[in-house]
C-alpha cells in the first residue's frame, strides 16, 4: 500500500510528526477574516450606491448595519455643522420621524464631538444615555455601540448607534465593520444630499421662472397709442420676482391713467402684493373718479390685506389729452422728472407711501405740458443702479441725460438711457428690477 508522506515545509523539508503548524493556521484564519470583511464591504457598497434618495439611503444603511452586527435596532444621525445639531430622518423600529438634538447631548452627541467609538454594556448605567426615547416608545435599551461616521478626509459627518445585541453583546468585529463602512456610507450620504439639493434648486428655479412669467404677464405688452403723445417704456427683471409695477389704464378717449410703483422688498410676497394692487387699482379706477380717492381707498385695502407690513411707493398720473395736462400724486416714489427746454423739474407733490398709514390723505399736483416736453418716470432700480465705484446713477444724472436727448423720440430716449444704465451697473452684485418710462408731448 502507498504510504502517506509528511508535508513539506517552505524549505522543501518534511515537517516532523507532532508539529502543530499553529502559525500557519492563524495566518489562514486572518486571511479568511479579511476576505470576509472585503466581501461584506463590497456587498454594502453595492447597496449604498443603489439609491440617491436620502430617506431610502438612511434605511439601506440601517438595514446593512443591523444585519451585519445582529443589533435589534439602529439609528443614524447626520451632523448639521452650521447649526451644531445632530438630526435623524430614520430611527429604525420607530418609523420615519425627524429627531434633532444638540451636538454634544447624549451618547450620539458625545461621539459627534469626541470622535471616539463607545461600547457600552449597560446603557442605563451611563449618565450620558438619554432615556427619553425609551420612555416614549416603551423600548428598553440594554447595550449600545456608538461610532462616528467619517468622510474620506476624516471629518465627522454623522453617528451610527446600534442597540441591543443578544448574547455577549457587541464585539471587536462589529466595531471593525462600522469603521470599515464609515467612509462608503459618508460618500453615499453626501451624494444623496447633493442630489436632493440639486432637485430642490431645480424645483425652485422652475417655480421662480413661472412666477417671473406670471408677473411679466400682468404688465402691459406695449404702451397705448394716445393722440398727441408718444409713450415708451422698458422693464428688466432681476433674478428674483419682485414688486416693480407699471400700467396704463384707459379711462376714456380723453384720459389715460399712468402708474409706476414699487412694492417694498423682493420675493414671492412682494410679487403677490403687486398682483393684488394691480387688480385693486383697475377696480378702483372704474368706480372712483378722483386720484385722491383712488389712492385713499388703495391705501386702506393694502393695509387690510397685507398684515405682513408690506408697503409700496407709487406715482399715479392722469393725462388730460385734449388740454395736454398731467394731474398726478407722488406717494413716496422716486420723483418723476418733467424735462422741458427750460430745464428739469421733479414731480414731488403727494404724500406718504401706500400701505403704511391708515387714513392717509393724498395731495394732487398738476403741470401744463407743451410740445416737446418729456415726463420720465422710473423705479429705484434705475436711480440706485451702482457703478464700479459704488456711486449711484442718481436722479440728477437721469435728468441731464434726458435733457440732452430731448429732441429724440420717447422710445429712442428710453432705449439709449436703459442701455447706458445696464452698462453702468454691469458689475452690480445685487441687481434690482428696473422700469423706465417716457411720455413725450408731440
Amino acid at each position: 500500500m502507498p504510504q502517506n508522506n509528511p508535508p513539506l515545509n517552505p524549505a522543501g523539508e518534511t515537517t516532523p510528526k507532532g508539529a502543530t503548524g499553529e502559525s500557519g493556521s492563524s495566518e489562514v484564519q486572518r486571511l479568511r477574516i479579511q476576505v470576509r470583511r472585503l466581501e461584506r464591504l463590497v456587498e454594502a457598497g453595492k447597496a449604498l450606491n443603489a439609491t440617491l434618495d436620502l430617506g431610502d439611503l438612511f434605511g439601506v444603511i440601517l438595514s446593512i448595519v443591523t444585519e451585519q452586527t445582529g443589533a435589534e435596532r439602529a439609528s443614524l444621525f447626520l451632523l448639521d455643522a452650521q447649526r451644531q445639531e445632530l438630526w435623524s430622518l430614520v430611527a429604525q423600529g420607530l418609523g420615519r420621524v425627524e429627531i434633532r438634538l444638540p451636538a454634544g447631548k447624549g451618547l450620539a452627541g458625545s461621539v459627534a464631538q469626541s470622535g471616539e467609538t463607545l461600547h457600552i454594556q449597560d446603557a442605563y448605567a451611563d449618565s450620558r444615555f438619554d432615556r427619553s426615547v425609551d420612555m416614549a416608545s416603551g423600548y428598553r435599551t440594554r447595550n449600545l455601540l456608538v461610532a462616528p461616521v467619517r468622510d474620506k478626509e476624516g471629518r465627522i459627518t454623522g453617528v451610527i448607534q446600534l442597540l441591543n445585541k443578544a448574547g455577549e453583546g457587541f464585539g471587536q468585529d462589529d466595531i471593525d465593520f462600522l469603521h470599515d463602512i464609515s467612509v462608503p456610507a459618508a460618500i453615499a450620504l453626501d451624494n444623496a444630499r447633493l442630489h436632493q439639493e440639486s432637485l430642490v434648486r431645480q424645483r425652485l428655479e422652475k417655480d421662480l421662472q413661472l412666477a417671473r412669467t406670471i408677473q411679466r404677464s400682468l404688465l402691459p405688452e406695449q404702451p397705448p397709442q394716445v393722440n398727441g403723445f408718444e409713450i415708451a417704456v422698458r422693464y428688466e427683471a432681476s433674478q428674483q420676482v419682485g414688486g416693480d409695477y407699471y400700467d396704463f389704464i384707459r379711462l376714456s378717449t380723453d384720459t389715460l391713467m399712468v402708474v409706476v410703483a414699487d412694492v417694498e422688498g423682493k420675493g414671492t410676497a412682494s410679487a403677490m402684493v403687486m398682483s393684488n394692487v394691480q387688480a385693486t387699482l383697475h377696480t378702483l379706477a372704474r368706480h372712483v373718479h378722483s386720484l385722491e380717492g383712488i389712492l385713499f381707498n388703495l391705501n386702506e385695502r393694502v393695509i387690510e390685506s397685507t398684515r405682513s407690513g408690506k408697503y409700496m411707493t407709487m406715482f399715479l398720473g392722469l393725462i388730460d389729452v385734449p388740454r395736454r395736462g398731467l394731474h398726478y400724486i407722488n406717494a413716496g416714489h422716486v420723483a418723476p422728472l418733467l424735462v422741458s427746454e427750460s430745464g428739469v423739474t421733479p414731480l414731488k407733490e403727494g404724500s406718504s407711501v401706500v400701505g403704511l398709514l391708515p387714513g392717509a390723505r393724498y395731495r394732487r399736483g398738476h403741470v401744463k405740458l407743451a410740445p416737446g416736453d418729456i415726463v420720465v418716470a422710473c423705479t429705484d432700480g434705475i436711480t440706485e443702479a451702482a457703478g464700479s465705484s459704488e456711486e449711484e446713477y442718481g436722479g440728477e444724472r437721469l435728468g441731464r441725460e434726458v435733457w440732452t436727448r430731448r429732441a429724440q423720440s420717447a422710445s429712442s430716449i428710453v432705449d439709449e438711457i436703459f442701455t447706458e444704465i445696464q452698462e453702468y451697473s454691469r458689475n452690480a452684485t445685487h441687481p434690482d428690477d428696473k422700469i423706465l418710462m417716457a411720455l413725450k408731448v408731440q
